[in-house]
């Protein structure tokens, strides 16, 4: 019944941006923790970025820090990761995934989550 869906992925040029959105239903959204990973061909999932149920705290990884922003708009049940100065490294499969509030403990983990979306592909091309 939960489902999450990416929107926002394409094929920009290095220095270029992007915001991806992740809309979500069936679940009581603003007692979610919200999350990005993203996955690039042969690598392993990796944690990018995270926000509280309320959008009290934000978390985000080493290499997003100072370029990509989290967001959550919780009347329209809506997360979002704006991507700014785009590198080719960045190029990748990205899911945006919700974990109940009272239940996890650390973010950045992907296990901690319950529900995923199908993903959205960026490129950025060099």
């Amino acid at each position: 019944q939960v489902q999450l869906v990416e929107t926002g992925g394409g094929l920009v040029q290095t220095g270029g941006s992007l915001r991806l959105s992740c809309g979500a239903s069936g679940l009581t959204f603003a007692s979610y923790n919200m999350g990005w990973f993203r996955q690039a061909p042969g690598k392993e999932r990796e944690f990018v970025s995270a926000i509280t149920w309320s959008g009290g705290s934000t978390y985000y990884a080493d290499s997003a820090k100072g370029r990509f922003t989290i967001s959550r708009d919780n009347a329209k049940n809506t997360m979002y990761l704006q991507m700014n100065s785009l590198k080719p490294e960045d190029t990748a499969v990205y899911y945006c995934a919700a974990g109940n509030r009272w239940t996890m403990t650390r973010l950045a983990l992907w296990n901690q989550y319950d529900s995923w979306g199908q993903g959205t592909q960026v490129t950025v091309s060099s």
